[in-house]
């Protein structure tokens, strides 16, 4: 499906807007395929340990 003139400059427009949520959603993306898809038992056992560090860290 091809997206149509004004729907690629609202995109574009949108992107430069927002920046920082832009690379949050793509960088969530990126890390949730890795664990459902590509990670081994070892990456994903130091993954969740990454995550409960950071859970940890948070709460304080």
């Amino acid at each position: 499906m091809t997206l149509s003139e004004a729907r690629k400059k609202a995109n574009k427009k949108w992107d430069t807007e927002n920046k920082a949520r832009k690379n949050y959603i793509n960088k969530r993306s990126i890390a949730r395929n890795f664990v459902l898809k590509d990670g081994s038992a070892e990456d994903v056992d130091e993954i969740l340990q990454l995550i409960m560090a950071r859970k940890n860290k948070t709460k304080s």
